[in-house]
């Protein structure tokens, strides 16, 4: 019987709450997954991967940047011949490397189906200011010593000049390699970093004096 059933790859988003907030849709087909993968690259649940498995009775891969960046293929792949759920925090098709995945797997001929939830799109409204006064959503990088790239700004400059509001997505860095360390030949990795409202203020402040 097992072998008749269809096999997909479910990208499943997980909302922005905890465990609970995945769909009734969404739990099902995580229960009834053979493999399951959570992606931890462009975004961070603020629960710890054991509290997901408990509730949903399943082992949990994390796919982190290198995973995604470079081993993808071992989430899509495996969906010609099992289940395969990729939990995405917040609602599946925000994300351009989501959506990447999507395509990849639909040129493998891997059936793939989406699950949506809340996201920060839509819970941005919560502040109080129309979502249909917002403009272009941006990413604000972190900067570096030799990076400093200004490329966001121009966005924010346009979407005010139409009297518009503009979401700044703030950049995190989880599991990023130490390069120096890696020169040395051991794998390192830094410390996480979460950008704070701040430092995206410091470093919007730097772009529009340049």
């Amino acid at each position: 019987q097992k072998n008749t059933e269809k096999m997909v790859l479910y990208i499943i988003g997980l909302g922005l709450g905890d465990e609970k907030d995945v769909t009734v849709r969404g739990y099902e087909l995580i229960k009834s997954a053979d493999l399951v993968f959570l992606e931890a690259y462009t975004s961070i649940l603020c629960i710890d991967k054991t509290k997901l498995e408990e509730y949903y009775g399943k082992s949990i891969t994390v796919a982190d940047r290198n995973f995604v960046e470079c081993e993808a293929d071992q989430i899509y792949l495996p969906a010609k011949t099992k289940k395969v759920a990729l939990l995405i925090v917040g609602d599946p098709v925000c994300a351009t490397t989501h959506t990447d995945i999507i395509i990849r797997a639909k040129e493998e001929g891997v059936p793939v189906e989406i699950v949506h939830n809340a996201s920060i799109m839509g819970a941005a409204g919560s502040c109080g200011l129309q979502l249909y006064n917002f403009g272009q959503t941006i990413s604000i990088p972190f900067f570096e010593e030799n990076w400093r790239p200004t490329s966001f700004y121009p966005k924010i400059k346009y979407n005010r000049g139409g009297g518009m509001h503009t979401l700044c997505l703030l950049d995190i860095k989880v599991k990023e390699p130490d390069f120096e360390a890696m020169a040395r030949g051991r794998t390192v990795f830094l410390p996480p970093r979460y950008m704070s409202v701040n430092t995206a203020a410091e470093q919007l402040i730097e772009v529009c004096v340049v």
